[in-house]
């Protein structure tokens, strides 16, 4: 059976796109799919240097992780208009581990003018890392969370919706 990953890429305590990567882990959990949790902010990683950062041992511990899984769900905040740089550097880090991997996106972000924020980062997984990109993702604004809650409920549908395709990509190509 193909193996799962829910990745927080936020540094921030009280993160919006983790609370989307929680609620997406609870759903796969509760549909006893074969899931990991990794929060990136636990981790603490380098700056990619192109050098020895690679051999340290939290940025092996991330590809190793990411090497095992067949998909995965990248949980990222959205600022200035991109995802986070915290992402970015988690791709710079773990490098090849990401070949051939199914993809999917849960982006929380502050307004809705960057909807489309992650499509560079899901070309540069796509064309540097042939991965498949889930064309269905969470994009949502601080107006669907109260506190830890997510109480939009069409986020929570869409939530469960992009994890539900994860699962269903990940059969259909590995198999």
């Amino acid at each position: 059976m193909p193996k799962h990953l829910v990745i927080s890429t936020s540094s921030n305590p009280d993160s919006n796109s983790r609370r989307l990567g929680r609620a997406a882990f609870a759903h796969l959990q509760k549909q006893r799919v074969d899931c990991a949790w990794i929060d990136i902010s636990e981790m603490d990683l380098p700056l990619c240097d192109g050098g020895k950062c690679y051999g340290m041992p939290s940025s092996k511990k991330l590809s190793a992780a990411i090497e095992a899984a067949d998909g995965i769900l990248v949980a990222a905040p959205v600022y200035n208009y991109d995802v986070a740089a915290t992402a970015k550097n988690m791709i710079e880090l773990t490098g090849s581990a990401w070949e051939d991997k199914i993809v999917g996106f849960l982006c929380a972000s502050g307004g809705t003018a960057s909807y489309m924020s992650v499509m560079a980062y899901a070309n540069s997984l796509m064309l540097d890392f042939r991965c498949v990109i889930i064309p269905r993702f969470v994009f949502a604004t601080a107006d669907a969370f109260d506190g830890e809650n997510i109480t939009d409920k069409k986020v929570t549908k869409r939530v469960e919706q992009v994890a539900n395709d994860l699962v269903r990509f990940t059969k259909a190509l590995r198999s």
